[in-house]
């Protein structure tokens, strides 16, 4: 009996792309002949949408689609190589299907991301992947959750959790009106996640099973 739908967040949350986003910038504004960016400049900005990342990254507006394009076509060649599922990331997501209904809610490209999770063998355990071009407003919005819920059957919004690691997770939930659980395994602090939420955990496996024990 799936009682519970459980959505995720993909990057720090269940995958490390950092090199592979880190090469797609450097590859961007090398493109365009700029000075390339620090490794921890970008990785500060994992999980907010390219546009944002670019614009914090002092690109012009203007500017910002044809450093996505660059960026994506680069990304595309070694998204998969570069890529890794975290710690705990595989046994969280069967553990989790056991008794869930799993999404993804993602600002990366949904294209990218199933192309990734089809690449590690686990996209057939999520109903549904939204990504930046399901939507209008990414997270911090409630619209890309509730876009993931129009593809899975209803529960009482008491059962419905994302698991995220940052901030806009949290803060899409609040707005969506679900359950929360922040972890530590990505690129926002301890101190910085407990300004938002008081429910956090190591990593996604010890997500789930808290939210199993409530079952």
């Amino acid at each position: 009996m799936q009682s519970r739908i459980i959505l995720f967040d993909l990057d720090g949350t269940l995958i490390d792309s950092t090199e592979a986003v880190y090469e797609g910038f450097c590859i961007a504004f090398k493109h365009f002949h700029q000075d390339i960016p620090t490794f921890d400049s970008v990785k500060s900005q994992i999980g907010h949408t390219l546009e944002t990342m670019f614009s914090t990254l002092g690109v012009r507006e203007e500017k910002i689609p044809q450093y996505i394009s660059a960026y994506k076509k680069h990304y595309r060649q070694i998204c998969n190589a570069k890529t890794t599922l975290l710690p705990n990331a595989k046994e969280a997501i069967l553990e989790a299907h056991t008794f869930a209904q799993l999404g993804i809610v993602t600002t990366k490209t949904g294209q990218y991301s199933k192309i990734l999770l089809d690449y590690m063998g686990i996209s057939g355990y999520f109903t549904c992947i939204i990504g930046r071009e399901n939507v209008i407003h990414a997270k911090p919005s409630a619209e890309p959750i509730l876009k993931a819920l129009e593809f899975l059957l209803p529960l009482p919004k008491e059962n419905i959790f994302m698991i995220g690691d940052t901030p806009l997770d949290i803060q899409a939930a609040n707005n969506a009106g679900i359950q929360s659980i922040a972890v530590t395994t990505g690129y926002v602090s301890l101190k910085t996640l407990k300004q938002y939420t008081t429910n956090i955990t190591n990593d996604a496996l010890e997500a789930v099973l808290t939210i199993k024990s409530s079952l």
